[in-house]
């Protein structure tokens, strides 16, 4: 069951959020003399904090915690160590998976402290529920199946002959060899490529791994066979789409027999503006289609943007890359994380198991 399969907290929607937590959200002003107000600058500062895709999160995190405490008539904000454990509970009973509760539980830490509100969640009471709710949940964290040679190289064969296969055989063998998220495929631009004797230099301004932009860098090396090259591939997308700035991976749509990229719109003054690229869902969903047609419907849902990523590390494992090695592409800050990268193909490698001769 996921986050989105569990019963909405009984109640119904919240009209607003405390306003505690609409500043988490929001960096809103706080009401005169609540709190001294923020600067124009702080705002634009303050909302920076938390990428957009956590304030989202936080935001539906946080309405689902107020509309299960007005149902119980207690306080949201602050929160008594009694109220979140009470939640947590509740959330447990519904079948919660525990990275959802993870995040429910940094959701409302977060609001508290922005408010300056002491941290229930740090609260001995909550540390222990929260405990016991992990132990008797425990189970394998699910992750997509990895997308690597030979399944890589038949997805790759199965793509049509126009320009979307054109497209989606760069995003895969970048996104692959890369080893990109699908946020960093999301927000690549033409202007991070750069040139090298041995193939294409990709810079990544910031990351999950970098949020604060000190930059990092990804190679694309040369290949021998051109319809595995990623920089052939990259090139000819770039190419036939005529792109030479702006956002790499763009959706496409059909003109008649052709299917075109989608560079431009035009507005309702007649004004044509360039459009953005595509969005981490559509990468998501480019991936599962190519999947599927190969492999069909059943098998190719399996896989998902992060498969590319995930089977980078595996295959690089294999064919006996270290793990600083590997490290070095995937930009992991920690071996520890990285090896939740290497998946159970690998566990037959160097295994005296193997070796038995039973």
């Amino acid at each position: 069951m996921t986050s989105s399969d569990l019963p909405a907290a009984p109640g119904d929607r919240p009209q607003a959020l405390p306003g505690g937590f609409s500043r988490a959200l929001k960096a809103e002003r706080a009401p005169d003399g609540e709190e001294p107000p923020l600067s124009d600058e702080e705002l634009f500062f303050a909302e920076r904090a938390r990428s957009a895709n956590t304030r989202r999160a936080y935001r539906a995190d946080l309405e689902d915690f107020v509309r299960w405490c007005q149902a119980e008539e207690r306080s949201p904000l602050p929160a008594a160590a009694e109220t979140v454990s009470s939640y947590l509970t509740y959330l447990a009973r519904h079948g919660a998976k525990v990275p959802t509760m993870s995040r429910r539980l940094s959701s409302i830490a977060y609001a508290h402290r922005f408010g300056g509100h002491p941290n229930p969640v740090d609260a001995p009471r909550v540390l222990a529920v929260w405990e016991g709710i992990r132990r008797e949940k425990a189970q394998p964290v699910e992750q997509a199946p990895a997308l690597m040679p030979p399944v890589l190289w038949d997805v790759l064969d199965a793509l049509p002959d126009d320009v979307s296969g054109v497209r989606d055989r760069a995003l895969l063998l970048v996104g692959f060899v890369a080893a990109l998220r699908r946020s960093e495929l999301a927000a690549m631009q033409a202007e991070h490529i750069g040139e090298h004797p041995r193939g294409l230099v990709v810079a990544i301004p910031t990351s999950k791994t970098d949020p604060y932009g000190e930059g990092q860098l990804v190679v694309l090396p040369h290949s021998s066979r051109p319809e595995r090259c990623p920089v052939t591939a990259l090139r000819t997308w770039l190419e036939e789409a005529h792109i030479v700035e702006g956002s790499v991976f763009r959706r496409v749509h059909r003109t008649g027999k052709s299917v075109l990229p989608l560079r431009t719109r035009t507005v309702a003054d007649g004004t044509r503006v360039v459009l953005g690229g595509m969005s981490e869902a559509a990468i998501n969903d480019a991936v599962q289609r190519a999947c599927v047609r190969a492999l069909g419907q059943e098998q190719g849902m399996a896989y998902s943007a992060h498969s590319l990523r995930a089977g980078f590390a595996t295959y690089a494992s294999q064919r006996g890359a270290s793990d600083r090695a590997i490290a070095h592409q995937t930009r992991h800050r920690s071996l520890a994380s990285l090896n939740q990268y290497i998946r159970i193909e690998s566990a037959w490698a160097g295994n005296a198991a193997t070796a038995l001769d039973l």
